[in-house]
């Protein structure tokens, strides 16, 4: 009876294994569960290919390139549709980023630079949808209001789960995700990087142009007040090491 009292129990234990390592398991990290996509669900959209220029968003930033985000109109179609219009109409030329928190994002497209303003459009009901906010993800920002996104978006720069199906991902940073990263931080920024110019992949933009440094101006030769007497010439200051500067305290995320 003992012998097979023991090997009942090992029968329990082993059709216990696989309940456990079900992925979809509630003590499994949700974190975790979030960056797992299943492929071939029925009934969910197949996504444009990658190398669909119609769905391809350039952003030339001041930040030195151009940076390619992928379009996901499968997920999220109304707000793909309102990016293309807006830059089809030169919305989002020489906007900034002017809400950039370091280990979050950066928040762009906005008017009025102040995360107030949006396009004279209606606003775009919310599309939320089973796509993450990972790295290089993009998303449209919006008020308390789920139903209030209209032409603002933001760049993720590190993970945040917490805001998945809260907010509307419609792309991912395919390339130039280095140029995303040297963003000015700073809620506004002291400097804030801007938008050069937005284009759809399609519409055969041209190369990617920087920024022209800006000329100092021209002051011409020195004025000598009259009744004043000439200037010495004075000797050129010693050199020392610059001091370095004092680090910043990490700002926190939200």
């Amino acid at each position: 009876m003992r012998v097979l009292a023991a090997l009942a129990m090992m029968m329990a234990s082993l059709i216990a294994v696989p309940a456990q390592a079900n992925p979809q398991s509630k003590t499994q990290n949700p974190a975790k569960v979030a960056q797992v996509l299943d492929d071939n669900v029925a009934g969910r959209p197949t996504p444009p290919p990658i190398t669909d220029k119609e769905n391809l968003w350039l952003l030339d930033l001041s930040t030195g390139g151009r940076v390619t985000i992928w379009l996901r109109p499968d997920v999220a179609p109304k707000m793909v549709e309102r990016i293309k219009t807006l830059t089809r109409r030169h919305f989002y030329d020489g906007l900034s980023f002017h809400r950039v928190i370091d280990g979050f994002m950066a928040q762009g497209g906005d008017p009025k630079g102040d995360g107030t303003g949006g396009s004279d459009l209606p606003n775009v009901p919310a599309e939320f949808n089973y796509l993450p906010h990972v790295r290089g993800s993009v998303a449209a920002a919006r008020a308390e209001d789920p139903n209030s996104a209209n032409s603002q978006f933001y760049i993720v720069f590190q993970p945040r789960f917490a805001l998945d199906k809260k907010y509307t991902v419609f792309g991912r940073v395919l390339n130039g995700m280095q140029y995303v990263d040297a963003i000015e931080r700073g809620e506004p920024p002291v400097n804030p990087s801007r938008i050069i110019h937005a284009y759809i992949a399609a519409d055969n933009p041209p190369a990617y142009v920087p920024l022209a440094p800006v000329a100092t101006p021209d002051l011409g030769a020195p004025v000598t007040l009259p009744g004043a007497a000439s200037p010495k010439p004075r000797a050129a200051p010693a050199r020392h090491p610059a001091a370095a500067p004092a680090k910043k305290a990490a700002t926190a995320t939200k």
